[in-house]
């Protein structure tokens, strides 16, 4: 008695779909497409083995309430996980943290009703925007992330803020080797976060 080979019939299974949520720091102000952080990232995960795609919704300039106006068309249905970078601008401008805070909040929210995971990357305020603005800013992305019980990486520029080898000459945006720090910086971060998506079927 034969045995049907399903094996030989069997589809592959499809990518992660990822989605990097964010303003400028996501988009890769200029930058190529390529070098972006989502490219980036995609790349140094599919070279560990992880079968991935991640869309770039950054928008450059966009506060966290500009995402939340454009969240619901910017991560479509079928989306496995969500990146979400934003509130840079939103300390540059000095918008009250509280307002953050409820923006992110609310994207936060509306992508669990949707049974979207996020991984939150924070952001530190500007240290010379004085201590109460910056406390207030920095405690919002640990806070949300105990709320919601996010993964938390605790600052995106990390390894780069400041260095004017890794960043553009406005000391804002990340080259492209900066690019590079910032994915291998949060790549373990990313990579605890896709273990804990739910098992696709």
């Amino acid at each position: 008695m034969l045995l049907p080979v399903a094996t030989m019939a069997q589809t592959p299974p499809r990518p992660l779909k990822l989605v990097a949520f964010g303003d400028s720091l996501s988009a890769g102000y200029g930058l190529p497409g390529s070098a972006a952080f989502p490219a980036v990232l995609e790349q140094a995960l599919r070279q560990k083995g992880v079968q991935v795609e991640i869309s770039n919704a950054g928008v450059s300039g966009d506060t966290a309430s500009g995402g939340l106006e454009r969240l619901d068309w910017s991560v479509p249905d079928g989306t496995d996980g969500v990146i979400l970078e934003l509130g840079a601008n939103d300390a540059l401008r000095g918008i009250d943290p509280a307002i953050t805070e409820k923006a992110l909040d609310a994207i936060v929210a509306r992508l669990k009703a949707r049974n979207i995971p996020v991984l939150l990357a924070g952001m530190y305020a500007p240290r010379n925007l004085g201590t109460d603005y910056t406390s207030r800013f920095d405690a919002m992305f640990p806070r949300l992330a105990q709320a919601h019980g996010l993964v938390l990486y605790p600052f995106f520029l990390d390894g780069i803020a400041g260095d004017r080898a890794l960043n553009q000459a406005d000391l804002l945006h990340p080259t492209p080797e900066g690019v590079r720090v910032i994915v291998q910086r949060i790549l373990p971060t990313v990579e605890r976060f896709l273990a804990t998506l739910p098992a696709k079927s």
